[in-house]
C-alpha cells in the first residue's frame, strides 16, 4: 500500500512539508491546484472548490486532510461535470456514488496511499465532531463509501478481487472517475 518513501515522509513531515506531499498527490493524478488567497470565511480555512480544481492559501489553511477530502468531491463525479464545480457542492445535480461519504472514502484511500497518518484526514477539528469515530470506523477496516467507489468503477470491493488481480480498497483503479 504504502512504499518506504511516503512512510518516511509522513513519519518525519511538519505541517509544510505533510501540504506539499498532497499537492502533489493532487497535481500527478490531475487535480488543479492553485496557490492563491482564499477570503476569511470560506467553508474551510484556506481552501475553496474553483473551476473544478483547488484553490488553496497555505496562510489560513489549518488541516493538511482537508486538502484530501475536497479533492475527494472532485475526483467522484463524473469529469463532464468536475470542471464547473466551485464550493457550493449542493448546486450540483444528484450524481449516484458521488457524494460526500465517496468522497469521505476517496480521501481515506488516499490517505493511505500517501502514508499519512489517520489523524491528517480526520482531524479533532472537522466531520462536526464526529473525527475520533470515523478514524475508529476507517482503522477497523469499515470502510464506508467504498461500495459507491468500487460502483463508480474507482476500486474493488474484497469480494470482487481475484487471485491475482488488483488489490481491494483502499487500493485505487482510477483516482479519478471519467
Amino acid at each position: 500500500m504504502m512504499d518506504r518513501d511516503n512512510a518516511s515522509v509522513a513519519a518525519a513531515a511538519p505541517h509544510g512539508a505533510v501540504t506539499d506531499h498532497i499537492i502533489c498527490f493532487l497535481r500527478d493524478i490531475g487535480i488543479a491546484v492553485c496557490e492563491a488567497e482564499v477570503p476569511e470565511g470560506s467553508f474551510l480555512p484556506g481552501i475553496r472548490i474553483e473551476r473544478g480544481g483547488l484553490r488553496v492559501d497555505r496562510a489560513r489553511l489549518r488541516w493538511p486532510g482537508d486538502l484530501l477530502h475536497e479533492a475527494g468531491h472532485l475526483a467522484v463525479v463524473p469529469a463532464a461535470l468536475r470542471s464547473d464545480m466551485d464550493d457550493d457542492l449542493a448546486e450540483l445535480p444528484p450524481v449516484p456514488h458521488g457524494g460526500e461519504i465517496e468522497a469521505t472514502a476517496w480521501a481515506w484511500a488516499a490517505l493511505q496511499h500517501l502514508g499519512l497518518e489517520s489523524a491528517v484526514l480526520f482531524h479533532d477539528g472537522g466531520y462536526h465532531g464526529r473525527s475520533a469515530g470515523l478514524r475508529t470506523t476507517f482503522e477497523l477496516g469499515v470502510y464506508l463509501g467504498a461500495s459507491g467507489l468500487a460502483a463508480a468503477g474507482l476500486t474493488l470491493l474484497p469480494a470482487q478481487g481475484v487471485a491475482g488481480g488488483p488489490p481491494a480498497y483502499p487500493h485505487m483503479l482510477a483516482w479519478l472517475r471519467g
